[in-house]
């Protein structure tokens, strides 16, 4: 089985076995030609061995119609239902991921996170994956949790504008313009675009102060994401992925308090809290594994 997960400047492929083993990996940027890497992704998975010509796509790009010829420019070369918009969303992928053979291996009902470049969710229950009437169920980057209407919140959502990479970065910067002191500026030589949210995840490791603060707010969020998220799936299982799993040492303990304070006692306490386990292949993964079941 084949599965690629295509982000704003990447593709990510993998080759999956029917046991959940990955047997090849490739990580293409795209340079500008989305549809360029993830031909030549899938190209270098393939070579490695197999006959794989079932294809699961997966994408995390907001802009459905970027994907028309990527879609357009793959579709002669493999089979695989693509669906509406070229593909399923990145965080349902991953939820199949985790369900399959990640953190929620045999877990039934399963509520899947992730924040990253973009704000991600996925669902399984049952088993199965749930889009919804039109592919967009758990679309969390449109999670409203704060009253103040900012015009980036019309663009991409409330909860992508404040705790994807691009939030947390422009959150940072906010506090430096206002005068808070920060290592991180010393360590981009002044140069405000240079920052990334890796600058801010190290600098807060290393006791920066104003760094610590911007994390604590985005544990904030976050916390208030997930409780929401699992108010309404009710999941056996939350399973939280991208930085809330690579950055787990300054995340997890602000964000499982914040998650116990937002829900009622009975219901933080039955349920189970995972960091994801499959980094970044396992949308690629779930994508696979998604059109494998499908034909079956």
């Amino acid at each position: 089985m084949l599965g690629i997960e295509l982000e704003d400047a990447r593709a990510i492929a993998v080759r999956v076995d029917d046991d959940g083993t990955v047997a090849a990996r490739a990580v293409v940027d795209a340079a500008g030609d989305l549809a360029a890497a993830a031909d030549r992704a899938l190209t270098q998975v393939v070579s490695g061995g197999g006959d794989s010509r079932v294809l699961g796509l997966t994408a995390a790009i907001p802009d459905a119609p970027a994907l028309v010829p990527v879609v357009g420019a793959l579709a002669p070369r493999f089979d695989g239902p693509f669906r509406q918009h070229g593909a399923m969303p990145s965080g349902t992928a991953a939820a199949v991921a985790e369900a399959w053979v990640g953190a929620a291996r045999g877990v039934s009902d399963v509520v899947y996170f992730g924040c990253g470049d973009h704000t991600v969710g996925g669902m399984v229950r049952g088993g199965m994956a749930v889009g919804g009437a039109r592919g967009r169920a758990t679309s969390v980057a449109w999670l409203a949790l704060n009253p103040v209407e900012r015009e980036d919140y019309r663009k991409t959502g409330c909860l992508e504008a404040e705790v994807a990479a691009a939030g947390i970065v422009r959150r940072l910067i906010w506090r430096i313009k206002a005068g808070d002191r920060s290592r991180v500026l010393d360590a981009v030589d002044g140069d405000y675009a240079a920052i990334t949210v890796t600058h801010v995840l190290e600098a807060a490791r290393q006791r920066d102060g104003v760094s610590i603060s911007v994390m604590r707010d985005t544990a904030k969020y976050l916390g208030m994401a997930a409780a929401n998220l699992v108010v309404v799936a009710d999941p056996e299982m939350l399973v939280l992925g991208g930085i809330m799993a690579s950055a787990a040492d300054l995340l997890l303990d602000p964000l499982r308090t914040e998650i116990a304070r937002r829900l009622p006692k009975p219901m933080f306490d039955a349920l189970r809290l995972e960091t994801a386990v499959l980094g970044d292949a396992a949308a690629a993964i779930g994508a696979a594994r998604h059109v494998s079941v499908a034909l079956r």
